[in-house]
């Protein structure tokens, strides 16, 4: 991706570099935070979707651009998304004030071009909305783990980021691509086999599953299941059966006097520290505390 980071100093020459995946070797997408001083930016024709994030924002600080036939005028509070698909010409851009921790998100055609692979029909990014402002907390968590990411590297960084750009890539033509037989043809993906896979992972909850297990029931090989189930759903596999364990596990806290540790394993989680740490960042409460507060 070192295009995208080439046409990052194009587009933004007087901006601040202060982290960059330049020598991550990530593929597909490529990310850069940078500070943004006061001022007109001149924007090229991007080739790649770009989405940006406000990391900080600013009490008074506002975005204005010009670009697919659109004027924007949006505060940049933290939070803040914007989106430009690939090949939009921005006439536009102006900063009213200094701007720091700007996160650039940049997902190059390839990932766009995986999904059609999937498919086996045509998928266009160029039809994803030209938005400022929006309100999409699934994107915004992406951006603050790439975030993360850029910040401190961890040692399987590159295949979540590549997870995370085919999650992104889904979930804006799902979103927010303009033809809405687009949207239907992400979302179900080879229906009555989805349907079989979900149906198999509530049946074995709290039992060892495998992505071997769920790509056999989907008659897919383990890379093609597990792109097509991202596609789908908008998370690989081992989220959402995370996510289903947990769901599992406040039943069990609700209405069953087992301890946490055995709520814990039956959960198929390793250890009852595990199972806390999962549970709280996904519920914002300890177990005991859920357990508490639902009168169990």
């Amino acid at each position: 991706m070192a295009s995208v980071h080439e046409f990052g100093r194009r587009k933004f020459p007087r901006g601040d570099v202060l982290l960059s995946s330049a020598r991550r070797n990530w593929t597909g997408i490529a990310a850069e935070i940078r500070n943004h001083p006061a001022g007109e930016i001149p924007p090229p024709v991007p080739r790649q979707m770009e989405v940006t994030l406000a990391l900080l924002g600013s009490e008074s600080g506002r975005v204005e651009r010009r670009g697919n036939g659109e004027f924007q005028n949006t505060a940049a509070r933290p939070g803040t998304l914007w989106f430009c698909p690939i090949g939009v010409v921005e006439e536009s851009i102006r900063i009213t004030d200094d701007l720091e921790n700007i996160l650039h998100i940049y997902v190059g055609q390839d990932v766009f071009d995986d999904i059609s692979t999937s498919l086996s029909r045509p998928v266009s990014s160029q039809t994803i909305a030209y938005k400022a402002g929006i309100d999409d907390d699934f994107i915004r968590q992406i951006g603050y783990r790439i975030a993360a990411e850029l910040q401190e590297e961890t040692s399987v960084g590159r295949f979540l980021v590549d997870s995370l750009a085919q999650s992104m890539a889904a979930h804006l033509i799902a979103k927010y691509a303009a033809d809405p037989a687009e949207k239907r043809d992400v979302s179900s993906i080879e229906h009555a086999k989805l349907r079989r896979v979900i149906d198999y992972i509530n049946d074995n909850i709290e039992s060892d599953i495998s992505l071997s297990d769920l790509s056999d029931i989907a008659c897919l090989s383990r890379h093609h299941f597990s792109r097509a189930f991202r596609t789908a759903l908008g998370v690989p596999p081992h989220r959402f059966i995370s996510t289903l364990r947990l769901q599992r596990a406040q039943e069990l806290l609700t209405h069953t006097k087992l301890s946490l540790t055995e709520i814990a394993y039956s959960c198929r989680f390793s250890s009852q520290s595990t199972f806390t740490r999962a549970f709280q960042r996904q519920v914002g409460l300890s177990p005991g505390e859920y357990r508490r507060r639902s009168g169990a």
